[in-house]
């Protein structure tokens, strides 16, 4: 494939999914040239461009080249050159890699901030990029975006590095946790042995809670609990969707650790969806008819409702704490009235 049919048929279908028109040169410039000129006399393949300023380049390859930044002169020249450029895009169609300039102002980095492969791309991916595309794009945030991914990507990476090979720096830091002798050169081999064990067998841990978890919930999931008779004409109103099948397990994932999921069920109705603890007291609701404005509301310990505004489901995690809260509530046994009265007047005893 020439780098011609790369970009026809991988990297504009692309720039197209991230929301933009790649036949509107208002946002989309091909083959561009900034005003001061183009240096060696060469061209970045793509300019993003948001009100009148580009905010990405995009510099492409044929398709089973491979990527090496510090070859393309041009995408450097432009990106430094154009202070309202906030990312650099490094393509093959296939590999992608983004750039900012992190280390130093209007000079795009070495590292990328974040790279994939267009066939293996996870949640993860997909939630960073969406904060590309043209309905969302914030330049500040995609700076504060692209330093928290370069710091956690780096972190990765060392983490990765020692699982495989610990270093005797990570060795004697892990050791000072648990061992209060001298740490002398056969201690620290005995230490490195078991500081490698431990991170493996705590990575194999996790995997397999998260999996036990994972098979639980979607056991559980299978079959929402809908309770309560519905009048017939009215029941036929009423649909499930999607959006509130996720957001019903988000909510019971937030709650696992607290109470038996079992506990947690669905209710739907026309206006709005229903989570409720032990079949009769809500939780919260769901208000998702409008996919521009969903709106969740949580009903706290004393009925007060308080309305949240989402746009990702992801978002309810944000108020773990209050749904948390309010199942807490519903655990706790009641208070009798009696013990709440005011207790009878005392009688002298010598009368």
């Amino acid at each position: 494939m020439t780098e011609e049919a790369t970009k026809n048929a991988l990297i504009m279908p692309f720039i197209a999914a991230l929301g933009y028109n790649v036949f509107d040169p208002s946002e989309v410039i091909p083959e561009f040239t900034a005003e001061f000129g183009s240096g060696s006399g060469k061209k970045v393949d793509y300019s993003i461009v948001k009100d009148g300023n580009p905010i990405m380049l995009i510099e492409a390859k044929w398709c089973g080249s491979d990527l090496d930044v510090s070859k393309e002169a041009q995408l450097l020249y432009y990106f430094n050159a154009t202070p309202s450029v906030t990312v650099g895009i490094l393509t093959n169609g296939v590999e992608y890699r983004f750039y900012s300039d992190l280390d130093k102002e209007n000079v795009m980095d070495q590292k990328p901030f974040l790279q994939f492969n267009i066939k293996d791309i996870n949640d993860h991916i997909a939630r960073e990029l969406k904060k590309f595309t043209k309905a969302v794009f914030n330049a500040d945030e995609i700076v504060s975006t692209a330093e928290e991914l370069k710091f956690t990507g780096a972190m990765k990476s060392y983490l990765s590095e020692q699982l495989i090979e610990p270093s005797e720096e990570f060795v004697k830091y892990m050791a000072r946790q648990v061992f209060e002798g001298v740490l002398k050169e056969k201690t620290r081999e005995k230490f490195k042995a078991i500081t490698k064990k431990a991170f493996t067998q705590f990575i194999s841990d996790r995997v397999s809670d998260r999996l036990s978890s994972a098979l639980l919930e979607e056991k559980a999931a299978a079959k929402p609990v809908i309770e309560t008779p519905i009048p017939t004409e009215e029941k036929n109103k009423i649909i499930t969707t999607q959006d509130e099948i996720d957001g019903y397990n988000i909510i019971r994932a937030i709650l696992r650790s607290k109470v038996d999921v079992k506990r947690i069920t669905l209710k739907d109705t026309v206006n709005y969806c229903n989570i409720l603890f032990d079949g009769k007291k809500s939780i919260c609701r769901f208000y998702f008819n409008n996919p521009e404005k969903k709106t969740i509301v949580i009903i706290d310990c004393e009925k007060k409702e308080n309305k949240h505004s989402i746009s990702e489901l992801e978002e309810i995690y944000n108020y773990s704490d209050e749904i948390i809260s309010t199942a807490e509530c519903y655990l706790r046994p009641p208070i009798k009235k009696d013990h709440l009265a005011a207790p009878p007047p005392l009688v002298p005893t010598n009368l």
